[in-house]
């Protein structure tokens, strides 16, 4: 008869290790703890931005400063889209499209027709925004600031920068100007490294 919940494969694997689901808690909880003490990435966070939508504005910065926050050097690398993030233009640049997200809940459940039309996407943005506002969630302003207090190294990508004619005067005040190579750099002696 079959094992249909595969736990024959899995008692063969614990029979041929000997150990018991405690003893490789054990050894695993070991090797993370030696981790964090010998690794030299193991207090830094490297994250890349690459999205320009309210929607993605937050997961870079909520995950950048929580790191900070919990005693990680953090750096965000913004390239392409991302550096509407940190643009001095920021609230007019993060918006959301209805149209490109059909994940996106809507107050009524509307044919993408509708949601191609002129206006729909200011709207989405305003019930974006009135509904993180009503869940007690953070502006993107207040997490900027956060991230500047808590020594967040906010990186703009010097090479998107020039395809679109951005000059250092574009973005808010504490932003880096750099290549990929600092990025690099950066996720290189971080042992968390995300894309975002």
């Amino acid at each position: 008869m079959a094992d249909p919940a595969g736990t024959q494969s899995i008692n063969r694997t614990e029979a041929v290790a000997g150990l018991s689901e405690a003893e490789i808690r054990r050894i695993v909880r070991s090797e993370l703890d030696a981790r964090m003490v010998a690794g030299p990435g193991a207090n830094r966070a490297a994250i890349i931005a690459s999205q320009g939508t309210l929607d993605w504005a937050y997961p870079p910065l909520i995950l950048a400063t929580t790191a900070a926050a919990s005693g990680m050097e953090a750096s965000v690398f913004f390239t392409f889209y991302g550096l509407n993030i940190i643009h001095k233009d920021y609230r007019r640049l993060l918006r959301v499209s209805p149209l490109g997200n059909p994940a996106m809940p809507m107050p009524v459940p509307m044919p993408n027709l509708v949601l191609g039309l002129p206006g729909m996407g200011r709207l989405a943005t305003r019930l974006m925004r009135s509904k993180f506002a009503g869940k007690n969630v953070a502006p993107i302003s207040e997490l900027l600031e956060a991230a500047r207090d808590l020594e967040v190294r906010l990186i703009a990508c010097q090479m998107t920068m020039d395809v679109f004619g951005y000059g250092s005067g574009d973005f808010i005040d504490g932003v880096e100007f750099a290549g990929a190579a600092t990025y690099l750099a950066e996720a290189r002696k971080a042992n968390v490294t995300l894309f975002v």
